[in-house]
C-alpha cells in the first residue's frame, strides 16, 4: 500500500525527514478531540518527532506529558502519512512522516512542560478545516470514513 503524501516537494531541495507520532485524542463525551495550539495560532494534534530509539509508544507518551501534562493509554493505528513542508523557524525544509493513533487521556501528572502549546477541544469537522499540516487533517478523517 501506498503512503499518502501531502505538500510539494521542491526540485532540488534538501529535506530533513522527521519521523513523528500524534494522536486523535476524544474528551470525556466524545464529541470533541484535542488540538494543540502553537507556533502563533497554528493548530496540530497532540504528539510529535521520535527521539532517539524511541517506539511509537514512547515517543507519544512522552510527548503527551510535555503537551498537556496528561498519561495517555494508546489505542488503534489509524495510519501513516506524509508531508513535505517548510519549517519558519528554522528555515529548513522537512518531510514529516506521521504515525497516527487513537488514545484516551489517563490521569494528570503535573502541569504540561511546554508553556507556549495550548490544549484546545475542537469538533472533528472543525479540527481538519484548522490544523495545519495536512496529514494531521488525513488521519482524522480516516479516522471518521472520511467526513
Amino acid at each position: 500500500m501506498d503512503i499518502k503524501v501531502f505538500g510539494e516537494k521542491e526540485d532540488g531541495r534538501e529535506y530533513i525527514w522527521r519521523p513523528a507520532v500524534y494522536g486523535v485524542i476524544f474528551n470525556e463525551e466524545k464529541n470533541r478531540i484535542a488540538v494543540i495550539q502553537a507556533d502563533g495560532g497554528k493548530y496540530f494534534l497532540p504528539g510529535g518527532g521520535i527521539e532517539n530509539n524511541e517506539t511509537h509508544e514512547q515517543c507519544l507518551k512522552r510527548e503527551i506529558v510535555e503537551e498537556m501534562g496528561m498519561e495517555v493509554e494508546i489505542g488503534r493505528y489509524i495510519g501513516s502519512a506524509q508531508r513535505y513542508f517548510f519549517f519558519t523557524k528554522d528555515f529548513r525544509h522537512y518531510l514529516s512522516e506521521g504515525h497516527f493513533y487513537l488514545g484516551t487521556l489517563g490521569k494528570r501528572l503535573g502541569q504540561p512542560i511546554e508553556d507556549d502549546h495550548f490544549l484546545e477541544w475542537l469538533e472533528p469537522n472543525q479540527a481538519i478545516g484548522c490544523l495545519f499540516h495536512e496529514h494531521q487533517s488525513w488521519a482524522v478523517k480516516e479516522l471518521f470514513g472520511g467526513f
